[in-house]
């Protein structure tokens, strides 16, 4: 086996990549990943504004065209077709593994982030659209966000909640997950086949500590760089294994529920001087995701160690937190500022796939 297919066959973790475009889909590249490892697939809108540019969805602008579609609509039919088709890909994964794994993700657009009704009504629109059962639908962990969750959870609508950085928040997330089982099981439906999982993204609390870390610049705080990405994630496993396999989730495990797995997102290393596949090694664990960009599947590929680290060393990675908040690193402060960051990111992420909608559209109509 190879370290992805080991990754799920000794330490339960999921591979998925984190990539997609149509090229993907219709070289073959994306089934032969599957056979290789890859479990499941995750999209957002950066990912899709560079494959717009490179010309692959020439015909499906077209047809949005001739058919009077806006740009927001055009790229809703480019969204369904690309991850519809990349979940039918993954349908084996998902069937061998009894509906508990092989998902495509859709995401409800950035601009809806602060509103509760419209975030539902949107993942009601794309689970109906792609109907399939082994696709999650994005919907970020904002404030507005946690409720749309637990409504949608309620209603059977796979959710993959993202924009996660908070250990606090995902307490709240957790529990959301749980509320929208127990309403979904009072009016008699099955929550047996409810998934979801929890994407914390990890290299960018990195980013914004080591930051932070650097201006303080003392030797204390400088050797603290590039450990406080990983010591947050161990402290949210930690709290998902006291929330699922604790008594707060006992009578819905008994009664057929799944977990809502722990996804690690973000996991490319950002800094050079740190080593590539970091985030993947230090964060392998049983009943979780990892999610790989293509490149960083490359790597750990070629020279990834897989061993179980994710519960490991807990005690020190308790110690590291304590230590960011002596030398004057508060993580409130820093998983506060990265969901407002990262939900403005990817609001400029969709503007700027719009853009290139609007601007293939000029092409087309002008040629």
């Amino acid at each position: 086996m190879n370290a992805l297919q080991r990754l799920h066959a000794e330490q339960d973790q999921s591979p998925w990549i984190d990539f997609i475009d149509r090229q993907l889909i219709d070289s073959g590249s994306l089934a032969e990943q599957v056979s290789q490892g890859i479990r499941g697939l995750t999209s957002n809108p950066t990912i899709f504004a560079k494959a717009v540019a490179s010309g692959q969805y020439d015909e499906l602008v077209q047809q949005g065209i001739d058919a009077g579609h806006d740009s927001r609509k055009i790229f809703e039919e480019i969204a369904i077709s690309d991850v519809g088709d990349a979940s039918d890909v993954l349908r084996g994964v998902h069937d061998e593994a009894d509906g508990a794994d092989g998902f495509a993700s859709i995401e409800v657009e950035p601009d809806l982030a602060d509103d509760t009704q419209a975030s539902l009504e949107r993942a009601r629109h794309l689970s109906g659209r792609l109907a399939r059962p082994n696709v999650f639908v994005k919907i970020p962990a904002t404030p507005a966000g946690i409720p749309a969750i637990e409504a949608a959870i309620s209603e059977g609508i796979n959710i993959n909640v993202t924009l996660m950085f908070s250990v606090d928040v995902y307490r709240d997330v957790a529990r959301a997950y749980m509320a929208g089982l127990r309403r979904r099981q009072a009016i008699g439906e099955d929550i047996g086949k409810v998934a979801s999982v929890a994407s914390f993204f990890v290299s960018r609390v990195d980013t914004k500590a080591d930051k932070m870390l650097e201006e303080i610049g003392t030797d204390a705080a400088l050797a603290l760089r590039g450990r406080a990405a990983i010591a947050n994630a161990k402290h949210a496993y930690e709290a998902y294994t006291e929330l699922f396999h604790g008594d707060e989730f006992a009578d819905l495990r008994k009664a057929g529920a799944r977990v809502q797995r722990c996804l690690w997102a973000s996991t490319s290393t950002k800094n050079p001087d740190y080593r590539d596949v970091l985030y993947v090694e230090e964060l392998i664990g049983p009943e979780t995701v990892d999610t790989l960009p293509p490149d960083t599947i490359k790597a750990f590929l070629d020279h990834g160690q897989i061993e179980r680290t994710l519960d490991a060393d807990i005690d020190q990675a308790h110690a590291t937190l304590d230590s960011l908040e002596e030398v004057g690193v508060s993580m409130t402060q820093v998983t506060d500022e990265l969901i407002t960051e990262g939900v403005a990111a990817f609001g400029r992420s969709y503007d700027e796939l719009i853009a290139a909608i609007d601007e293939k559209r000029h092409a087309l109509m002008t040629a």
